[in-house]
């Protein structure tokens, strides 16, 4: 692992005195022009964006969101597209002239995208190659709408360009201007809609830079998808507003992945638990090239301590980060100085916000006993688009309550316990379906499994193990039953204690892997 060179990297953002974030690039391609913002790989090639380039394509697109599409302050434009160097386009010329990005989630089922397009109606959907044949419906779901391919020429080609004639533009713009939309799960079946300032765009990348030791000497490789906030918020624009370089895939492919953390450029990943796994069982996964590689972030669910380890084992911290897609993500991570003595943890209290862990009532709880994880600062989104009762229920007092539960111990540092509605409570007990699962994760016979409450007439809920078994195990389903639930004696309470084990072909998982529990309890 090298160590870390760098300046102070809040002085490079000094001369943005608006609040615009637009602004971070401009500075890069007065100052760094011809160095690389952007390695984008698509289809097996590279594309270069230097910081004069990006600078560039948003100065055009601006020019073509006022003259070309009419677009106004607080309009709405759309992202449905793969990882592609045009939606930071989108998103900085959004910032200069006051408009909202939403960017549409492509693994959703197109009514469900329908949705999201009708609530948000936005004014324009800028698409790319993958998602052409889906746009025709697309645009029923809102009028006044228009698609716009990314490939086409008169989007490509728009030669008209001048600092001067965009800089009145971004006279009312600043940190309290929204500029993103995204929708996250929602109760009542529908997604809802956080919306995220530029406030909180500046605050999570402070965060980022304090959690990595970040400066313009990094080169991050990013692959997850930017459809989600973590994809593209906890390292990617933290690292363009710092001057720093970023190799993009259009997605994740494990040989590219893995070819470009072995080239020796790379400083800094971001990666989820399932993807990780498949890093450390390629071929080419070859440690002694990982050398440069200062540390590797991880989110989105609960981290096996294995996977921990085989990082730490080769000396590159992996760094746990907590958040949600309301706190633009970062709450709460792990830095280098304290990875290695904070195994399983998520972390401590970002630098920029506060913390709280509460009991339903609302009040704090004793330091290690769990409560709902509350966050407040500028990271947290100012409400959701649309949905007043939702706000009204997340937002109290400025305090965001995120649905999770942690504990913190006595040096700061906190614990995940689970999402608050997928406690389980038995008898009057709450229960921790991931406490449970530790116990059981790495069980010899199962290749994945999640437990979930499943009803019970005699105790109200009761936890159930809900397994993908390995087809080379030769026990039969009741001898393995047997096993598991035996597993967990002398190991947690016996109130704790699973008490039936179903098996299933597959677990339905999310974009970045998590496992969808309400979709799993349906297959009970």
């Amino acid at each position: 692992m090298s160590e870390k060179t760098g300046n102070n990297p809040e002085e490079n953002i000094a001369t943005n005195t608006s609040g615009n974030i637009q602004y971070w690039v401009s500075q890069h391609a007065t100052n760094t022009p011809d160095k690389a913002a952007i390695h984008f790989i698509q289809d097996a090639k590279s594309h270069t964006w230097t910081y004069a380039a990006l600078d560039l394509a948003i100065e055009q697109q601006v020019l073509r969101f006022k003259q070309t599409y009419q677009l106004k302050q607080g309009d709405r434009i759309a992202w449905y597209g793969m990882n592609n160097p045009e939606m930071l386009v989108l998103l900085f010329a959004a910032a200069r002239c006051g408009l909202i990005l939403v960017p549409l989630n492509w693994r959703l089922a197109l009514p469900e995208i329908c949705f999201i397009v009708k609530d948000c109606a936005p004014r324009v959907v800028f698409f790319d190659k993958h998602f052409t044949e889906n746009i025709p419906t697309l645009l029923t779901a809102t009028p006044d709408c228009q698609g716009v391919s990314i490939e086409a020429k008169q989007h490509q080609q728009f030669t008209q360009t001048t600092k001067t004639a965009i800089a009145d533009n971004s006279e009312n713009i600043g940190a309290a201007t929204p500029l993103m939309i995204v929708y996250t799960s929602g109760t009542g079946g529908h997604p809802k809609g956080a919306v995220l300032d530029q406030a909180s765009f500046e605050c999570n990348a402070k965060m980022s830079w304090h959690m990595h030791d970040m400066s313009a000497d990094d080169h991050i490789l990013s692959f997850l998808p930017m459809f989600h906030v973590g994809g593209f918020n906890i390292q990617m624009l933290p690292a363009i507003a710092l001057g720093a370089t970023t190799t993009l895939l259009e997605k994740f492919d494990p040989n590219e992945a893995v070819r470009q953390l072995n080239s020796g450029d790379i400083t800094l990943t971001l990666t989820v638990p399932t993807i990780l796994q498949t890093l450390l069982a390629h071929p080419d996964w070859h440690e002694e090239k990982l050398q440069h590689l200062r540390a590797m972030s991880i989110g989105s669910t609960d981290v096996p301590i294995a996977l921990i380890k085989a990082l730490h084992q080769i000396n590159i911290p992996l760094l746990q980060v907590y958040g949600t897609t309301e706190t633009s993500p970062l709450a709460i991570y792990q830095r280098q100085n304290n990875a290695f003595d904070s195994e399983g943890s998520i972390g401590q209290c970002g630098q920029y916000c506060e913390i709280r862990l509460v009991d339903r009532d609302g009040n704090d709880v004793p330091q290690g006993d769990n409560g709902e994880i509350w966050v407040r600062g500028h990271n947290i989104l100012q409400h959701y688009w649309n949905n007043l009762e939702a706000t009204n229920s997340s937002l109290v007092n400025g305090w965001f309550r995120s649905g999770d539960v942690a504990r913190c111990d006595e040096n700061g540092f906190y614990w995940f316990a689970d999402r608050l509605k997928h406690v389980i409570i038995s008898g009057g007990e709450n229960i921790y379906a991931a406490e449970l699962e530790r116990v059981i994760r790495d069980f010899p016979g199962l290749q994945e499994l999640v437990i979930v409450g499943a009803p019970d007439e005699k105790w109200g809920e009761v936890a159930v193990v809900v397994a993908v078994r390995d087809p080379a195990d030769p026990r039969t389903d009741h001898e393995l039953t047997e096993q598991i639930l035996a597993s967990f004696n002398n190991q947690l309470a016996r109130f704790k204690h699973p008490k039936r084990v179903k098996f299933v072909d597959t677990l339905p998982r999310t974009a970045l892997g998590k496992v969808q529990a309400d979709k799993v309890k349906s297959l009970l």
